[in-house]
């Protein structure tokens, strides 16, 4: 009888792992999907400018201050619970999306999914941890990580084929029957063989969420109002003060409570700091490049592309991200983090330029060349950098690591837009293709004081 409960647990821990990567498959098709469709929902929908990139911040700003939350919800009322709540609201914010018919409706619903994604993320992870013995962990983590980049690399494409032939409505309304499915797995993978890990956690941090939450909201609108810094002086003023204040206070708050949102102890270790920094830099190159690519490609003074066009010249850079991302833990072995990291910080930087050069000449083989290496560069530290922070943190902090590591990440996303938006409206394309290159090079200083061995 006792070979009966293992014989159930695989089944369900597979369900549950199924389940897990099918929702990170489409979280992060339906993240890069949109840009490919931005053009036409602007055209659709009325946008303006500052609601163009709102649509792409409201996601990654109320992900970036929720998914702290979200990890220690997963401590407080089980995983797989919070999973399936995260799945579930997932769909229900893609049909607010899909049936938009105003700005604020879309913004709404982009923000909605983001607080999705804050509680699917950290849940499906923690959900699958639990549910598979260690000898599978590994390789159900793996999994997951690799649908997730799969869902991420392919987005462009599927979102510019949909819009083209379809409508850009219908990425929504297959993301969220797709996720309907994923939460449904859950249901009939019941608990994957574990029981469930729902525990008191103390009081939460209410206070320093809203701290952040003011903090990074109030940062981005900074940026996006650099453009219009001679004529409206006091916004920019305005916003960059609230931002200060908000993050002064977040840290005087955060260091004198007993069970802080964030763990500022976790900055003293200039290891996690570097790491964590550049993580946050491939994002912001990746979610830069591909929105204002997009806008570029698709209009008549730029590349004149279809949004199936658009999505398929992406390809080379989906195709580089995508296999060197599998490769990038041999790579990083190899070659040891300093020098791997350099060179594909390097290689953006490379890259960047020769984009920006060849594309309003629309030379497409140095374009196509440029596009590959970018998304090869790119693969190695958004793919190593949070498994470097992780390393550098005691076992014990991995939780609270995790937390900050994946809010700076959306962070830097969100960064990424705001300050591509200011370049794109200096100097088109080449300018956001430009700053993306000085911001590599960032990239290449701060790998210098990485170890030379994993």
């Amino acid at each position: 009888m006792s070979g009966a409960p293992a014989a159930i647990v695989v089944p369900r821990a597979r369900m549950t792992l199924l389940a897990s990567c099918l929702g990170m498959l489409t979280l992060g098709a339906n993240g890069t999907a949109i840009m490919a469709a931005l053009p036409t929902m602007r055209h659709d929908l009325g946008l303006d400018a500052a609601q163009l990139e709102w649509a792409i911040n409201a996601y990654l700003i109320v992900s970036a201050a929720c998914i702290i939350p979200g990890g220690k919800a997963c401590d407080q009322f089980g995983a797989r619970r919070v999973a399936m709540t995260g799945l579930a609201l997932f769909a229900i914010a893609s049909i607010v999306v899909a049936t938009a018919q105003l700005p604020f409706v879309l913004l709404a619903g982009r923000a909605l999914q983001g607080l999705a994604a804050a509680l699917a993320v950290p849940g499906t992870l923690a959900a699958i941890s639990e549910a598979n013995d260690p000898e599978r962990r590994a390789s159900a983590i793996g999994a997951w990580a690799g649908f997730l980049m799969l869902g991420f690399s392919l987005g462009p494409l599927i979102g510019g084929a949909l819009t083209h032939y379809l409508d850009w409505r219908v990425i929504f309304w297959a993301s969220g029957a797709t996720m309907l499915v994923a939460a449904a797995g859950f249901l009939v993978g019941g608990n994957g063989g574990v029981a469930a890990t729902a525990r008191h956690v103390g009081r939460f941090d209410w206070a320093g969420f809203v701290l952040l939450a003011i903090f990074m909201t109030a940062l981005v609108s900074a940026l996006h109002a650099l453009p219009a810094a001679t004529s409206a002086p006091l916004s920019l003023a305005g916003y960059a003060l609230l931002a200060a204040a908000s993050f002064i206070a977040l840290l005087k708050l955060e260091r004198s409570i007993e069970a802080p949102l964030i763990d500022l102890g976790l900055f003293k270790e200039a290891a996690f700091v570097r790491a964590v920094a550049l993580g946050s830099i491939a994002m912001s190159c990746i979610l830069a490049l591909l929105l204002f690519y997009n806008l570029d490609a698709q209009s008549p003074n730029g590349l004149s592309l279809t949004p199936v066009g658009a999505g398929l010249s992406l390809l080379p850079m989906s195709g580089g991200l995508l296999i060197f991302a599998f490769s990038a833990p041999s790579l990083v072995r190899r070659f040891g983090p300093r020098r791997a990291l350099s060179l594909s910080m390097l290689l953006i930087a490379v890259a960047g330029v020769v984009i920006a050069v060849v594309v309003p000449l629309q030379m497409w083989v140095p374009l196509i060349v440029g596009l590959f290496a970018i998304g090869v560069g790119l693969a190695l530290p958004y793919a190593t950098a949070p498994r470097l922070a992780l390393a550098t943190l005691p076992a014990t902090s991995a939780g609270a690591g995790s937390g900050i590591i994946n809010a700076c990440t959306f962070l830097g996303g969100s960064i990424g837009v705001a300050g591509g938006a200011v370049g794109f409206a200096l100097g088109g394309l080449p300018a956001v293709m430009g700053l993306i290159a000085a911001v590599a090079l960032i990239g290449v200083w701060l790998c210098r004081e990485l170890t030379a061995e994993l």
